[in-house]
């Protein structure tokens, strides 16, 4: 602890363990760390610990970032939540903290832009598919609502549709985290519909777990479930079945999932931990990509964010369950809403094409490019025959979109 003290109070970087060639030998160190812990053997990890504190940084290269998060969650799994100095090393960000470096993200990443706008326009599609017969009116459900981010886009397309003499309808009924939350969500979207006099706002916030009673209130209403980076955080698979039950049972227009890639599977500790390492090297890495290499915007968003959801991921079974989030390949979610009675329909051309423009907008450092394989920096790629449609960092699928009927 003294040597993790003495890392995160020194301001220069250090040497670069990848222009020095080193990385490797770093994650190698790392990977037999995590597996003394799993062994709980402890003189062979303290050691190992004491090394990694004096190798890693947290301004340093994106190998040394973000080896400094996994060696922070490997030692308080180490010391149990009995330790006095557990809580010290899992320091929950403020809610103000965790909401400006999600603010940070969005806004210099496609990693959040990407999904909200292509679950955006599939929406879109389906409501304009209806026109004849939904009255103008949309109303979409969102399991996870959170700060509301995704929908300013949608609401600006839809009155671009619009007009005065014929207005159309927009309401979101947002499932959230708390009260205050909802209520901050509730006045960021009706401040920004504001703008736009032929489009009718409304906007419904509920509790997550809520009992949810008469969603549906106007006659022929295009319904749109949105479950983005919702499914992967319920605590079992029970939950997802009866989730995936109610939302078939709403007969929706159209669901958009959007899912992180990944098997961290909670049956075993180091499988997880060797996926949720692949999946964050290549976050940070990313994030060179994204912003300078002197940045504070970076800086807090691996902080309060990246490393939050690392340590949390490493801990989240030390009482002994495994309530730990379900992410998995886009495969296994395919096959859960295929076997709940929903089918998967075809991510539109345009769809494609925006993906592809907002990544020309977004990244600023690292030679693009959109095929299938090979190539630097960040990527999009169909997948499933048109059906899905992932956004990659090189050679590593981050996120995947896919858009579905009920049967």
């Amino acid at each position: 602890l003294q040597m993790r003290e003495q890392m995160l109070r020194q301001d220069h970087r250090r040497k670069g363990v990848v222009e020095d060639g080193n990385g490797l030998p770093l994650i190698h160190l790392l990977l037999s760390t995590a597996t003394s812990v799993d062994d709980n053997n402890m003189d062979s990890s303290l050691e190992n610990l004491t090394d990694l504190y004096q190798t890693v940084s947290v301004t340093g290269d994106s190998v040394q970032r973000v080896v400094a998060y996994f060696v922070d969650g490997l030692a308080a799994r180490l010391l149990t939540k009995k330790s006095p100095f557990y809580d010290m090393l899992m320091e929950e960000p403020t809610t103000e903290e965790e909401f400006l470096a999600f603010t940070d993200l969005y806004r210099v990443s496609p990693y959040f832009q990407f999904p909200h706008f292509t679950a955006n326009q599939a929406i879109l599609e389906a409501f304009e598919k209806e026109e004849e017969r939904n009255n103008r009116a949309l109303h979409v459900i969102d399991f996870d609502v959170s700060y509301g981010f995704q929908w300013p886009s949608l609401i600006q397309s839809l009155s671009e549709k619009a007009t005065s003499g014929n207005r159309i309808s927009l309401r979101i009924t947002g499932f959230g985290k708390s009260l205050k939350e909802l209520q901050e969500t509730e006045s960021r979207l009706v401040s920004f519909s504001k703008g736009f006099g032929s489009l009718v706002f409304e906007f419904q916030g509920l509790l997550r777990g809520s009992r949810v009673i008469n969603l549906r209130k106007k006659k022929n209403e295009t319904v749109a479930v949105n479950l983005v980076h919702y499914l992967n955080t319920l605590s079992c698979f029970m939950k997802i079945s009866d989730t995936l039950g109610f939302v078939h049972s709403l007969n929706p227009s159209i669901v958009v999932v959007v899912e992180q890639e990944g098997s961290r599977s909670p049956r075993s500790f180091l499988s997880r931990f060797t996926d949720s390492l692949h999946y964050f090297a290549a976050m940070f890495d990313s994030l060179d990509d994204c912003l300078p290499l002197e940045s504070a915007e970076r800086l807090r968003i691996e902080k309060k964010l990246l490393g939050k959801e690392i340590k949390s991921m490493l801990n989240n079974d030390v009482d002994g369950g495994v309530d730990c989030p379900k992410y998995e390949r886009m495969e296994t979610w395919k096959a859960r809403m295929e076997n709940h009675g929903f089918v998967a329909t075809k991510i539109s051309s345009k769809s494609m094409i925006q993906a592809k423009l907002l990544l020309k907008m977004r990244t600023h450092y690292c030679p693009l490019q959109f095929e299938e394989e090979g190539g630097g920096g960040f990527r999009v790629s169909e997948r499933d025959e048109g059906r899905a449609i992932s956004l990659g960092w090189q050679n590593r699928f981050l996120l995947t979109v896919s858009a579905w009927q009920s049967v």
